[in-house]
């Protein structure tokens, strides 16, 4: 017999092994699915049941959907996987003891009040992370995460301090079990955190002036609060104090509804200004401050970042530029526009005048020659439709020599008497390094909040001076008094 033949013939037998291997898996394979399927009552006299037992093996398997033998094994053993662990988990109570610790937590007497302070940045002291921040309730630190090998979870072992709040969905947890805490007892912190007022709470703040009474027993008035100085930014916390205590701007602040959904493009930072100024006018009105003073620190690094570290927490600043600054930033970051575009600031601080400006001929000129320019078109009187946020006011001089009794008179002007800069007729002249103008000023319309800057500090070669002229404010009848004379 030749070599390809018997190959042939091998390759036959070899083909009808593996076809008789096939067929007999496949009658094992149907043989184990009959006896792991249970068998069901029969109901006596039931033709339908006899009419299926009647039906030749073959019609079953027709009709039978055709599913993968390893499918059906996987789904059948997941199946009788889950249901026994649901089963166990409810034998041994654990959904139940969860929902149970959630509502009895047996470390709420170890939460520390005195040392819970909100005010600074929200992020991790560890990483220095903004992420996913906690607040450890019982020394008042800030962590990041609730993981295994989260800061929060390790200082949790640690230290045995059990109670974390999550700074931003202002959840409580219990570390390192990790469940959250559900008790009404802790409603005290989160409305700390971020405080909250209805629109009736708002309309009666001026109403009742009530004192409060804060954790540690001191009383103080919601708004009269004081704001920390961190290091030198007292020229920043008089102007916001000043600010908090404008009724309009209040309470617009207050309802943060008032100013979330203004849309900025995208990557703008000066929203964050309007941001965190609503938060500070929250927690300077709050009734229910764990402490009597408030600090701004969340509110001037907004300022650092906005203003591009022109005012600065560590170094001195001028109030009036910081004043300046800030009215026009809230402006434009809550959407406001310099003509068309209002917004709560304008609509509180801004006033309309009228600017007269005339040109002077130069002083070292001969007379004839300044009667002659003035009858020139450069130099004649023009006036401008301007608007303004606040008003500085000029102090007269100081005197420099002392009085009779060897003593400085410290001089004494009202109100009235500087105002009078802006009725109209009152000129001033005003310098350049070439050019001299003559100016007055007449406003035109009043603003609901009228904010005055008096011109105290003088610069020259030297030094800076300042002007220690006290000015009288008049006490009855300010609001019209003040009006009148104004508008005439």
């Amino acid at each position: 017999m030749s070599g390809r033949s018997k190959r042939e013939s091998r390759g036959s037998t070899r083909g009808k092994r593996e076809s008789e291997s096939r067929a007999s898996s496949g009658r094992v394979k149907r043989e184990r699915d009959r006896e792991r399927e249970p068998e069901a009552p029969v109901a006596r006299g039931s033709p339908v049941r006899v009419k299926r037992e009647a039906e030749p093996a073959s019609a079953r398997q027709a009709l039978a959907p055709v599913v993968p033998a390893v499918r059906v094994k996987r789904e059948r053993e997941a199946d009788e996987d889950s249901e026994p662990e649901r089963e166990v988990r409810a034998k041994n109570g654990r959904v139940d003891s969860e929902d149970r610790r959630s509502r009895h937590c047996p470390y709420l007497d170890t939460i520390n009040r005195s040392v819970l302070d909100f005010d600074f940045e929200k992020l991790c002291s560890i990483s220095l992370s903004h992420i996913n921040a906690y607040a450890c309730l019982v020394c008042g630190k800030y962590f990041q995460g609730r993981g295994l090998k989260s800061h929060a979870y390790i200082h949790s072992v640690q230290f045995s301090h059990h109670v974390f709040l999550n700074l931003h969905t202002l959840k409580f947890y219990c570390l390192p079990d990790n469940y959250e805490i559900i008790d009404s007892s802790l409603e005290d912190i989160t409305y700390v955190l971020k405080p909250t007022f209805t629109k009736q709470q708002i309309a009666n703040l001026d109403k009742q002036a009530k004192l409060s009474r804060a954790y540690d027993g001191t009383t103080y008035l919601p708004g009269i609060v004081g704001l920390n100085n961190i290091k030198a930014n007292d020229y920043a916390n008089a102007v916001l104090q000043a600010l908090s205590n404008v009724p309009p701007l209040r309470n617009y602040f207050l309802e943060e509804d008032n100013y979330k959904n203004i849309k900025r493009p995208p990557g703008d930072i000066m929203f964050l200004l309007v941001q965190r100024f609503g938060e500070l006018m929250r927690k300077l009105w709050n009734p229910r401050n764990f402490k009597a003073h408030v600090s701004p620190h969340e509110m001037l690094q907004a300022v650092v970042l906005c203003s591009k570290k022109t005012f600065q927490i560590t170094k001195q600043g001028d109030g009036v530029d910081f004043l300046s600054w800030f009215l026009n930033a809230l402006h434009s970051a809550l959407g406001g526009t310099k003509k068309k575009k209002k917004t709560i600031v304008t609509d509180v601080f801004q006033g309309t005048m009228r600017i007269f400006t005339k040109k002077l001929p130069h002083p070292d000129l001969p007379a004839e020659e300044k009667e002659q320019l003035l009858h020139n078109d450069e130099y004649q009187e023009t006036m401008v439709e301007s608007t303004f946020m606040y008003l500085t006011l000029d102090l007269p001089t100081a005197p420099l020599y002392k009085d009779e009794k060897e003593q400085l008179i410290i001089p004494q002007v009202p109100l009235f008497n500087i105002l009078a800069k802006f009725n109209g007729i009152t000129e001033k002249e005003y310098k350049t390094y070439k050019e001299n103008f003559l100016k007055r000023f007449q406003l035109t319309k009043l603003p609901p909040y009228l904010i005055f800057c008096i011109k105290r500090f003088t610069k020259n070669n030297f030094f800076v001076e300042k002007n220690p002229t006290i000015v009288n404010f008049p006490i009855t009848g300010r609001a019209n008094g003040m009006n009148y004379k104004i508008s005439r």
